[in-house]
């Protein structure tokens, strides 16, 4: 396809209107207002990042069929003259930068695979805008996105709001029919995306808020393509920010065994952070695992990671620590004895954030494989700041991995863990839930245990937040994860009210319908907001901001 081709097959994608409300798509198809020429709008529920060059507002799908045969192309005599938009219902126009009609090479997720190639001039924001262009239109489906670029200081709390108003032909004016309630698409952060500092993929967020409110962000950097599990060239990076997540200090290296046993880089990664703030003595703890030699192993697989403790064998559980609120770290200190059991294949930090409880006890998930290869989820516990640490039993009965830890209003502990297998009949894939009231010493399954909250085989997040109300202090649970049984797409956020007995379908907050690696991470920011880390579609890391009051309702 040449490019005067595919900027005639972009001008023909305008066929704007059909809104996304979350989890529900509106396609709006106006047919037959010129003969053989349809067009739909679909907007979807992704978010709109600061630091992208582009994000989707609207997909606009032209259909032509009425042809005219050409020696280069089959190509229709209709031409795309201007497709004019509304902005109005954004919050603040000042959150844009600039806005560009792009045409697609095809219908998949922005953005995609697809090149992108601009049209007509790029438009300053204002509450009503039009794209003049004049190209012809192929037959068969032309594909046009309405992008915004964001300001570097956009509020993350506000909405865009984007529709259709028209798009004109050689054939005339093209009105939507239906006109679809508005539906406001929030914005993020893109807090690291592929190829920044040089790294090939980020991965594995975990969020914390610091006892000062600083946010720490852990993750895999994962340096070489292509980018997978160790064993590997990985290290810890850090993320800080000391506005609430307005702004993000350069990345900071935390952990990297660099070329220990004189073996390289990419046979001594770190991977798998797990985040826990003493919120008595204000010390972080990241954890993480490291694998020494074992080129072309997988820690969770065969002989990955092996029985005993000598490196090089067996993967090691680490901790670094930081004094300063982030901004430096000590050299590794090496747990692996302390806590793993010889005869277990492996042990390792869950990629999460743990929790420190009223009295200072610091609770943080780990997981593992037996002897027997099968996979298992405990707690390690500390009661004098991080000077020890004591493993719980694993819990009992569930076939499980990645594990999230909260606090409920009676005092025990929920284990919310991934399900690696399914057992007996089940059929559909939901998450493990156990309750310990002894610190791990005896389980038992919670009601909901694999059968209420669904996943698509990936790592979630648990988050207890209590509320102070006028009247008395309410307490909540927040969950994160892809809310799919089948790909890790549809980023959301559920709440429940009764200690994760219930999860009400219509508070769950859609952030990304799109497919991405999944990982969220939650954290709360301020007596009016939670955080969000997650790996979405639109960058490998995207940090977004919910208020509370979101959650209840108000």
């Amino acid at each position: 396809m040449n490019i005067i081709n595919k900027i005639s097959h972009v001008l023909f994608a305008t066929g704007l209107l059909a809104l996304y409300i979350p989890a529900v798509a509106h396609s709006i198809d106006e047919k037959n207002v010129y003969p053989g020429v349809s067009f739909t709008i679909t907007r979807p529920e992704i978010p709109l990042l600061v630091g992208n060059k582009h994000g989707g507002l609207l997909q606009i799908i032209v259909t032509v069929g009425k042809v005219v045969e050409t020696d280069a192309h089959s190509r229709s005599d209709v031409r795309l003259t201007s497709i004019s938009f509304s902005l109005e219902g954004t919050d603040s126009l000042s959150d844009i930068e600039s806005l560009q009609l792009l045409s697609m090479e095809s219908a998949e997720n922005f953005p995609g695979a697809s090149v992108c190639i601009p049209l007509g001039e790029q438009q300053s924001p204002a509450p009503k805008i039009t794209f003049y262009i004049n190209s012809p239109l192929e037959s068969g489906k032309n594909v046009f996105w309405l992008s915004a670029k964001l300001r570097s200081d956009a509020n993350l709390s506000n909405h865009i709001s984007a529709r259709c108003l028209f798009l004109e032909t050689s054939e005339g004016r093209h009105v939507p029919k239906k006109i679809v309630a508005d539906v406001s698409q929030r914005i993020g952060i893109a807090l690291r995306k592929q190829h920044d500092d040089g790294v090939h993929t980020y991965r594995i967020p975990a969020l914390a808020t610091t006892k000062v409110g600083t946010l720490i962000v852990a993750y895999d950097m994962r340096r070489r393509s292509p980018g997978h599990d160790l064993q590997g060239d990985i290290d810890i990076g850090i993320s800080r920010s000391c506005d609430e997540g307005k702004t993000w200090d350069p990345i900071r290296v935390a952990m990297d065994m660099g070329e220990y046993g004189g073996l390289a880089q990419d046979q001594n990664g770190v991977s798998d952070p797990g985040l826990l703030v003493d919120q008595t003595t204000g010390t972080i703890f990241l954890f993480a695992l490291w694998m020494n030699g074992k080129p072309g192993h997988h820690q969770w697989k065969g002989q990955g990671s092996e029985s005993g403790y000598e490196i090089g064998r067996s993967a090691q559980f680490l901790v670094v620590r930081s004094e300063d609120d982030g901004r430096t770290w000590s050299k590794p200190e090496n747990l692996t004895r302390n806590l793993k059991k010889s005869d277990w294949r492996l042990l390792a930090p869950s990629p999460t954030t743990g929790i420190c409880l009223d009295d200072g006890t610091m609770v943080m998930p780990v997981q593992g494989r037996i002897e027997t290869d099968d996979p298992f989820s405990a707690l390690i516990i500390s009661r004098d700041h991080g000077v020890t640490w004591t493993l719980s039993k694993p819990a009992t009965g569930a076939i499980a991995s990645e594990s999230q830890v909260a606090q409920l209003s009676d005092g025990s502990l929920m284990l919310n863990m991934r399900t690696e297998q399914l057992v007996g009949n089940l059929s559909e894939k939901y998450r493990s839930v156990y309750i310990t009231n002894d610190f791990g010493e005896t389980w038992s399954p919670h009601a909901t245990n694999r059968n209420t909250l669904i996943e698509s085989g990936c790592n979630a997040s648990l988050l207890s937040v209590k509320l102070n109300t006028k009247s008395e202090i309410k307490q909540i649970l927040l969950f994160a994860n892809p809310h799919s049984q089948k790909s890790r797409t549809h980023q959301s956020i559920q709440v429940s009210y009764d200690d994760g007995k219930t999860w009400p379908a219509e508070k769950r907050i859609l952030l990304d319908e799109y497919r991405g690696a999944g990982y969220p991470s939650l954290a709360r920011i301020n007596k009016d907001e939670i955080g969000i880390v997650y790996e979405g579609s639109q960058a490998h890391l995207v940090f977004q901001k919910i208020p509370l009051a979101k959650m209840l309702g108000k």
